[in-house]
């Protein structure tokens, strides 16, 4: 494939350049747009991962079908094959020309550049643009492309701004490549759980409460609930306590703490109260060591496992949140162990045991879709880190050292570590292939400074213990979001709303129906009666949609020989087992 630079410099590289061609779209979308709507204004369009954008500023709110005009256009400019040709101008001259062009977005954009530099620009037809580069050489090069939606965005990602029209599109080198991720995109559109949490009514949002606040329905309060029981139940058998502390707290807390210095931009803005300054809280470790330090502790008594399910507020931008997975209020399973020197080795990898054993036996995610990053700080930048040069490099090399000694293998990544520590941060592919961060571990010699931490040694003497912060489930939210997306809603029977769903055939088993269910019921397994009048079929295309994992369908023969018939989501058909038969397939189905 043959391409041009910004010197107009005309090379040829083996295959395809996906970044480059989709950049040229990106242009060839510009000039379309030119070619339809006389006032529109052209800001930036680069390629991004997996596609293309161009932000636009013109009075027509663009929809689906000026998309397909849009699209009709740019097939029109591949097929005039028009020559991309490169070239530059001094600062002077490329204002001039922006101006001429009435483009005020793009002289911004030169305005802001050193004196003497030499700008470049691409053209094609009568199309002129600001760029970079590289392209390629002709429009014809671009075999297949998309145009998906229009979104707004702020110029330069500034509310202050004034709010543009962004144009997303996506390219290819062949229309196989380009169906083959149309295709992928449809099945990420299946598995997005804000349309699963629609469906199986979980949860949902209203203006009225605000973005990035959603609402748990009765199905989704359920499945919360048993997230919740089922960490803290792992939690109480591994010797930790939980606690209650407040959502809000006075500014100094977090003064004392660090986060005021280093994450208030993060906060929502403070409560003044009679004389008080109240802030809601973005996380919970603060309040965890004023629980550590309201008695005196021995070398005995550690480690102290302080474990809450807590309710953090971050000030998330309204663009930013989306449905569980980003919010402005969250709940945290958040924990916090205050332990001795000599026992960081070991209560680290307790909770390395304990993530494997969530994730890996009882969620039964595989183990090569983990890997695990030591997140260190970046020790150029004094403002996001706490400034002390000791405590990092021994908070470091110590989870670097438990890492190797443990056998795992992990990948390091500079300025990924909290302000006050180090961490180990488990990366997880999803099925959507994210990269996601969920569980983590943060070693902190920082905070128990702060608070003036201390526990009594065996010498008598006062000493320091370490802090290591450690979530698993991250935040219930955004777990729910991961789980309902790998699963497509196929939740594990432990975990569903409605475990089993009664579908007599007729009104004249209704009765048999409500006494298998009140047995259920009696055995702590969820289940309803659908005495609808329906027909059997759609009864069982309900419940299939509903993602129940068993259906049972009771009939003449079901009833008279105190049996059931049961069908699970996945197809498979069981006829006329007794139900003692099938409450002990379910008990071997819930979690251990």
């Amino acid at each position: 494939m043959k391409y041009v630079n910004s010197k107009n410099e005309v090379f040829e590289e083996e295959g395809i350049n996906l970044s480059t061609l989709r950049h040229t779209t990106s242009h060839i979308m510009a000039q379309a747009l030119k070619r339809l709507y006389s006032d529109v204004k052209l800001a930036i369009g680069p390629s991004i991962e997996d596609g293309f954008y161009y932000d636009v500023d013109m009075e027509h709110r663009l929809n689906e079908e000026d998309l397909e005009k849009i699209t009709e256009e740019m097939k029109n400019i591949i097929k005039e094959n028009l020559k991309v040709e490169s070239f530059t101008l001094s600062k002077d001259e490329a204002i001039k020309l922006m101006k001429e062009r009435n483009e005020d977005y793009k002289v911004e954009l030169i305005e802001e550049l050193p004196e003497g530099e030499i700008i470049s620009f691409f053209k094609q037809g009568e199309f002129v643009d600001l760029c970079r580069g590289p392209h390629l050489l002709y429009t014809k090069g671009v075999k297949a492309f998309k145009l998906f939606n229009v979104t707004g965005a702020y110029w330069r990602g500034s509310e202050k701004n004034k709010m543009l029209q962004r144009i997303y599109g996506t390219a290819f080198d062949s229309k196989e490549a380009l169906d083959e991720h149309l295709q992928k995109l449809e099945e990420a559109k299946q598995r997005d759980h804000r349309k699963i949490g629609k469906d199986l009514k979980l949860f949902m949002t209203h203006k009225l409460v605000g973005a990035g606040l959603p609402l748990y329905l009765p199905n989704g309060a359920t499945i919360r609930r048993l997230l919740e029981r089922y960490i803290q139940d792992k939690e109480l058998a591994l010797g930790y306590c939980h606690v209650y502390t407040p959502d809000l707290a006075n500014v100094e807390l977090y003064k004392t703490s660090g986060h005021w210095e280093h994450y208030k931009d993060d906060m929502f803005p403070v409560m003044k109260m009679e004389n008080e300054e109240l802030v809601l809280r973005p996380m919970n470790c603060p309040h965890h060591m004023l629980v550590y330090k309201n008695e005196l502790r021995s070398y005995k008594d550690l480690p102290i496992k302080i474990g809450e399910l807590a309710h953090d507020f971050r000030y998330e931008d309204s663009g930013a949140v989306c449905g569980l997975e980003r919010v402005r209020q969250m709940c945290q399973n958040d924990a916090h162990l205050f332990v001795r020197p000599d026992q960081i080795k070991d209560e680290v990898g307790k909770v390395i045991n304990l993530i494997t054993e969530v994730y890996q036996k009882d969620f039964g995610f595989p183990k090569d879709s983990f890997k695990y990053r030591l997140s260190l700080r970046d020790p150029e930048n004094k403002e996001k880190y706490i400034d002390n040069n000791e405590m990092w490099e021994t908070a470091e090399a110590q989870l670097r050292q438990i890492l190797k000694e443990l056998n795992i293998d992990f990948y390091e990544a500079e300025g990924e570590a909290a302000f006050y520590g180090p961490k180990i941060d488990i990366q997880i592919k999803t099925a959507l292939n994210h990269d996601v961060t969920i569980p983590t571990c943060q070693l902190d010699f920082a905070l128990p400074e702060r608070f003036e931490l201390e526990y009594i040694g065996e010498d008598g003497k006062p000493h320091r213990p370490v802090v290591i912060h450690r979530a698993i489930l991250g935040s219930s939210d955004r777990f729910m979001s991961f789980l309902l997306e790998e699963t497509k809603g196929n939740l594990p029977f432990w975990l569903c709303p409605t475990q089993v769903k009664i579908l007599p055939i007729s009104d004249n088993e209704i009765e048999y129906g409500n006494a298998i269910k009140e047995r259920l019921v009696k055995e702590k397994y969820r289940a309803v009666v659908d005495n609808s009048n329906e027909k059997i079929g759609y009864k069982i295309r309900e419940a299939q949609l509903e993602k129940v994992p068993y259906m049972i369908v009771i009939g003449k023969n079901e009833t008279e020989n105190n049996v059931v018939s049961v069908r699970t989501r996945e197809g498979e058909k069981i006829d006329s087992i007794s139900l003692d038969e099938l409450i002990k397939k379910f008990k071997s189905l819930e979690i251990k």
